[in-house]
């Protein structure tokens, strides 16, 4: 039990004439008051929600009464992005050509400026990019990407696995300009 005495023995003068006063001592129990702050602590940590877990926001499509409707787009509206080795950004316009003509090298800090001309030049309801990271891009570059989407304020955009033509084509060109 917690108790406070604040008697105090001095600050009287002695000598004939002068009344004894009493001496009553103040005396309060802290107890409750701990007990109270402890009901007060438990009761807030009961009642207070934890931070919950964050995601991407991802809006689907809506579906299609027949499948082979679903996912039509202009050829000439499509941007494909991959995502190789190290920080190395490849891309092309449309459908890869069967020599591989439209096929180019970028980085990330020129993928921005790749994005926002295709989108310039092209009606925002049929602009649509794809992503397609390769089995050694890194889960940053991965992030990174899907970071520009939102910075570019790309509106459809899908993330899909990629074809091994578009693979054998990043090996190739990684190992013509020495990738390590």
């Amino acid at each position: 039990m917690a108790e406070m005495d604040t008697s105090s023995g001095g600050g009287h003068k002695k000598g004939p004439g002068v009344k004894k006063a009493k001496k009553l001592s103040t005396r309060v129990d802290l107890t409750p008051m701990v007990d109270l702050g402890f009901l007060l602590i438990t009761f807030f940590v009961f009642t207070t929600s934890m931070s919950q877990p964050t995601g991407l926001k991802m809006f689907l499509p809506k579906d299609a009464d027949k499948p082979e409707d679903q996912n039509k787009v202009k050829q000439s509206a499509v941007l494909t992005i991959l995502l190789g080795k190290g920080d190395n950004v490849y891309y092309y316009e449309g459908e890869l050509a069967l020599d591989a003509s439209n096929f180019k090298s970028s980085s990330f800090k020129d993928i921005r400026d790749v994005v926002l001309n295709k989108k310039r030049n092209t009606d925002p309801k049929d602009f649509v990019v794809i992503l397609k990271p390769n089995d050694e891009c890194t889960y940053k570059n991965t992030v990174d990407i899907l970071d520009e989407m939102a910075i570019n304020d790309v509106k459809r955009y899908a993330m899909v696995d990629i074809a091994d033509v578009e693979n054998q084509l990043i090996k190739a060109t990684e190992q013509s300009s020495g990738v390590k």
